[in-house]
C-alpha cells in the first residue's frame, strides 16, 4: 500500500477529493433520509399491538394534535366554520385517519377550561419515514395564522419531527464550535499553519465521507437521527486523534534525518499500526450497539463502525500521500514556541517518567485511593432511574413541547398517555368484553375505558355504545382505549404492568407510549449481557493481537470500563438530578434517557480503549527494548505522554460541540465523552495503569506456550525491533516449567545501534560540507544540524 500510494500520491488525493465531494452531496439530503425516532422494540408486545391496530382496525393511537386557539369562543360560528374545514383538510389527506375533534364530537376533553382552545386530534399512519413526511406537510400548510384562528402542532409525530429538524441545526452549530477551537488547539500543539492543517483537512474530508456512506447504509437500513447527531463529531474527533499521531510521527522522523519516503514509511509501520489498532478497538465497542432492537442505539453502531474505519483509512491512505508531496515543508509558518516540539528532557527526567516512577514505589495504596476515588464519583449512578425522550428534551420554543404543555394546563381531561389493550384473536362478546373493560376501568389511575359496549369508569359502565363505538371492533378481533389519570412516568409504568395482569380468554396486547417505553427497557436489559460479553471478548481477541499477553488485555478492559464510572456518576447527578441544568440549559425530567447510558457507554468504552491501545503499544515496544517491566512502563508512559495528553485535549475539545445542541440527551454526549477521555488519560495513565502493572511485574507479558507461537505466526509487530526468543521461568508460577518470549536480541541491537550510528555521521558529513561551501545557507544549516541531533520522540 505504502509503495503505491509513494507512486501515486497525487492520484490517491485526487480520487479522494472527488470521493469527499461525491459522499458529501449525497450527505446533504441524509437529513430528508433518517428517522426521528428509533426508541421502540419492534418486536415488542406494545409494537405488536399497534400493528393489530394498524392491519385489521385501519388506526393507530393518535399521534398528531392541532391546538387551535381563537380570540372569541369555540362556540362561535365562524370560529366552528374554519375549524370544520381544518378537520375536513386532515380527512381528505392520504396517510391520515381517525380525525375527531371537539367541533364533530363535542367531548370536553377536546375544549380547554377557558373555552378559547379546542384541539384536532388524528393518527397519522405509515412508517416512521412516511410519518415525518405527512406531518411536516400538515406543519406547513395548517398551522400559524389559518383566518380568525391560530394553530400549533403537537403530538409524538411531531415531536419526533421537530427532533430531526432541530439535530440538522445543532449539527451545524457544534460544528462551527469545534472547527475553531481545533484549529487553535492544533496551532498550540504543532505551532505551524501547515501541520495545524492537515489533521483539520483530513477531518473535514473524514466527516463528509461518513456522512455520504450513512446515506448509503439508508438505502439498506433505516438509520434514526442520532447516528448522524453522533457520526459527524465522533468522525471530527477521531480523524484528528489519528491524524495527530501520524503528523506528529512524520515530523520526529524528519528530524532523524531521514527522507520524507523514508519517513511516512516508518510512520506507517509504527504510528500505522496503532492507528489501525486504535480504529479496530473503536469499531468493536460500537458494533454491540448492533445486539440491541431499537433503530436508534443500532444507527449508533453502524455509524460507530463507518466513521472508525473511514477516519482510520483516510489517515493512513491520504494523510500520507499529502505527506509525501508537502515533505520538508510540513513545519513552513512556525510561530515560535510549541508544545510537542519544546525541548524534551533527557530519558528518565520527563513529567511523566517521575509520576510513573513515584506511583510504582507505592502501587498498591495508590491504586486503590484512585480505584475508590473513581467508584465514589460514579456512586450516583446506583440511583439511577431510566425513561424516554419527551417533549421536555427539546427547547421550549418547539411547537411540539409548548402544545403539549399548554394541554396538560388549560384542558380537565388531557388525553394524552391513552393505552390500547388489543385482543387480536378473540370472537366478539359483548358479555366478555364488558367484563374486561370494568376490571380494566376499576384498576388505579384509570380514568376511563371506551371499548365496543360503551365507556366505562371506577369498575361500572359510563356511556352505553353509539356508532362511535363500533371503530373498536372488526370481525374476529376487538380493542379497548384505556384512559391514565396520570401523567406520572412511574404511576403509568405501574398501570401497564397492572394491565398486561388482568385475566383475559384471549392474548391481549398492551400498546401506547408507556408501553412501548416499558418494552424498550426490557429490551435492552436483555440484550446487555450480550451486547457487554461480545465486546469483552472481541476487546481481548485484539489486544493480544497487539501485545502478545493474556494478562495485559484483561488489565486494559478493567481499568477502561473503571474510567467509566465518573461518568456515569455524572450523568445521573447532572441530567437527573438536575444539578448544572441552568447553566447546561436543559430541563429536568427526573430519570435518563435508557438510550444514552447504552452509547454512551459504547463510545466512551471504545475510545478509553483507544488511549490503552497507544499506552500499551509503546510500553510493549519498550519491554521488547530492555526487557525490564518497571522501565518499559516508566519510558512508555515517558515516551507517549505528551502525544496522548494533546490527543485527549483535541477530542475532548471537539465533543463540547455536543453541549451546543439544544436537545438534553445529546449535552450528555457533550458532558459523558470528553470526562471519560480526560479520566482516562489522567487517572488511568498516570496512576492506575503504571500501579497495575507494577504489582503484576513480570507476569504482565504472560501467555501459555500455545498462544506465544500463535501470536509469533498470526499477531501483529511493526517489525522496527530485531528480537530474538528465550525460555523463561513460567512468570505466573502455574506451571513451574521454562517457556518462550520474546525479547530483544542484543546481537541484533548492536548492529542496529551501528548502524544509527554510520546513518548519523552521513548526516553530519552532509552538513558539515554544506557548511563549507554555502556561506548562505548558513541559517538553514544551522536548523539542520539541531534537528539531526535533538532527541528522537518516538511516541505513537
Amino acid at each position: 500500500m505504502f509503495e503505491f500510494t509513494r507512486r501515486r500520491s497525487r492520484w490517491v488525493l485526487g480520487v479522494f477529493a472527488v470521493l469527499a465531494v461525491v459522499l458529501g452531496a449525497l450527505g446533504a439530503t441524509l437529513f430528508e433520509r433518517v428517522e426521528g425516532g428509533g426508541y421502540t422494540d419492534p418486536g415488542s408486545e406494545s409494537s405488536r399491538a399497534l400493528q393489530v391496530l394498524r392491519d385489521e382496525f385501519g388506526q393507530a393511537p393518535p399521534n398528531l394534535v392541532l391546538l387551535v386557539e381563537t380570540e372569541s369562543s369555540v362556540e362561535d360560528p365562524e370560529t366552528y366554520s374554519a375549524a370544520t374545514a381544518l378537520v375536513a383538510n386532515l380527512h381528505e389527506r392520504d396517510g391520515v385517519a381517525e380525525v375527531m375533534s371537539y367541533w364533530t364530537t363535542h367531548q370536553p376533553a377536546l375544549r380547554s377550561v377557558d373555552g378559547k382552545q379546542g384541539l384536532i386530534v388524528a393518527s397519522v399512519l405509515g412508517n416512521e419515514r412516511e410519518i415525518d413526511q405527512r406531518v411536516a406537510a400538515v406543519a406547513d400548510e395548517l398551522t400559524g395564522e389559518q383566518g380568525s384562528l391560530q394553530v400549533r402542532a403537537g403530538g409524538f409525530a411531531m415531536l419526533m419531527h421537530e427532533t430531526v429538524q432541530q439535530s440538522k441545526t445543532d449539527i451545524a452549530k457544534g460544528e462551527a464550535i469545534a472547527f475553531p477551537l481545533t484549529l487553535v488547539a492544533l496551532m498550540f500543539v504543532f505551532g505551524g499553519l501547515v501541520a495545524a492543517s492537515l489533521p483539520l483537512l483530513v477531518a473535514i474530508g473524514t466527516v463528509l465521507a461518513t456522512m455520504g456512506a450513512l446515506w448509503l447504509v439508508t438505502l439498506f437500513t433505516p438509520l434514526s437521527v442520532t447516528a448522524a447527531n453522533v457520526a459527524t463529531l465522533l468522525g471530527l474527533g477521531l480523524a484528528i486523534d489519528y491524524s495527530l499521531l501520524i503528523v506528529n510521527r512524520y515530523r520526529d522522523e524528519l528530524a532523524e534525518g531521514r527522507s520524507p519516503a523514508g519517513a511516512v514509511a516508518t510512520t506507517l509501520r509504527t504510528a500505522g499500526r496503532t492507528v489501525a489498532f486504535s480504529a479496530l478497538t473503536v469499531a468493536v465497542a460500537l458494533s454491540g450497539l448492533l445486539f440491541f432492537p431499537l433503530l436508534a442505539i443500532r444507527s449508533m453502531g453502524y455509524a460507530g463502525i463507518v466513521v472508525a474505519a473511514l477516519a482510520a483509512a483516510v489517515s493512513l491512505t491520504v494523510l500520507p500521500a499529502a505527506l509525501l508531496l508537502i515533505g520538508t515543508r510540513i513545519d513552513k509558518g512556525q510561530l515560535g514556541w510549541w508544545f510537542l516540539r519544546a525541548p524534551r528532557p533527557a530519558p528518565g527526567e520527563g513529567a511523566w517518567h517521575t509520576l510513573a516512577t513515584a506511583v510504582m514505589r507505592k502501587p498498591i495504596s495508590i491504586g486503590l485511593a484512585v480505584s475508590a476515588l473513581l467508584l465514589l464519583l460514579g456512586a450516583p449512578f446506583l440511583g439511577v432511574k431510566l425513561g424516554f425522550p419527551d417533549e421536555r428534551t427539546l427547547p421550549e420554543s418547539m411547537n411540539s413541547r409548548q402544545v403539549t404543555e399548554i394541554v396538560a394546563r388549560d384542558f380537565s381531561e388531557a388525553d394524552q398517555h391513552t393505552l390500547v389493550a388489543v385482543l387480536p384473536d378473540s370472537a366478539y362478546s359483548a358479555a366478555g368484553l364488558d367484563t374486561i373493560a370494568r376490571d380494566l376501568s376499576d384498576l388505579d389511575n384509570v380514568r376511563r375505558v371506551d371499548t365496543a359496549t360503551g365507556s366505562y369508569a371506577q369498575g361500572g359502565q359510563l356511556l352505553e355504545p353509539t356508532a362511535a363505538n363500533a371503530r373498536f371492533r372488526v370481525e374476529k378481533a376487538v380493542y379497548l382505549s384505556i384512559v391514565p389519570a396520570t401523567g406520572d412516568s412511574d404511576a403509568l409504568a405501574a398501570l401497564v404492568d397492572q394491565v398486561r395482569a388482568i385475566q383475559t380468554p384471549s392474548e391481549l396486547l398492551v400498546g401506547g407510549v408507556a408501553a412501548a417505553n416499558a418494552d424498550s427497557v426490557a429490551a435492552i436489559e436483555n440484550e446487555l449481557p450480550w451486547a457487554l460479553g461480545f465486546v469483552v471478548i472481541m476487546m481481548l481477541i485484539v489486544l493480544f493481537a497487539l501485545t502478545g499477553s493474556v494478562v495485559l488485555p484483561v488489565l486494559a478492559v478493567i481499568l477502561s470500563a473503571l474510567s467509566l464510572t465518573a461518568t456515569f456518576g455524572a450523568l445521573v447527578w447532572i441530567f437527573q438530578d438536575g444539578h448544572l441544568s441552568g447553566v447546561l440549559g436543559f430541563t429536568v425530567t427526573g430519570d435518563l434517557s435508557a438510550t444514552v447510558p447504552v452509547m454512551l457507554f459504547a463510545a466512551a468504552f471504545g475510545l478509553a480503549m483507544d488511549y490503552q491501545v497507544f499506552l500499551l503499544s509503546r510500553i510493549r515496544e519498550e519491554y521488547d527494548r530492555t526487557g525490564k517491566n518497571d522501565t518499559a512502563v516508566a519510558l512508555g508512559l515517558e515516551r507517549v505522554g505528551r502525544i496522548v495528553t494533546a490527543a485527549a485535549i483535541l477530542i475532548s475539545l471537539v465533543f463540547l460541540g455536543f453541549l451546543a445542541s439544544d436537545i438534553t440527551f445529546m449535552k450528555a454526549f457533550g458532558i459523558g465523552l470528553p470526562l471519560a477521555v480526560i479520566v482516562d488519560a489522567t487517572l488511568v495513565r498516570g496512576f492506575l495503569l503504571p500501579a497495575a502493572m507494577k504489582v503484576l511485574g513480570d507476569a504482565n507479558w504472560y501467555a501459555p506456550e500455545f498462544l506465544h507461537r500463535l501470536h509469533d505466526r498470526w499477531g501483529l509487530d511493526d517489525g522496527g525491533s530485531s528480537k530474538k526468543t528465550v525460555g523463561v521461568r513460567d512468570p505466573l508460577g502455574v506451571t513451574g516449567r521454562f517457556e518462550e518470549i520474546t525479547v530483544m536480541d542484543p546481537l541484533a541491537e548492536a548492529e542496529a545501534a551501528r548502524a544509527e550510528a554510520a546513518r548519523a555521521e552521513v548526516v553530519k558529513a552532509e552538513v558539515g560540507a554544506e557548511e563549507g561551501t554555502e556561506k548562505r545557507g548558513s541559517g538553514r544549516t544551522k536548523g539542520r544540524v539541531a534537528a539531526s541531533t535533538g532527541s528522537r520522540d518516538t511516541s505513537e
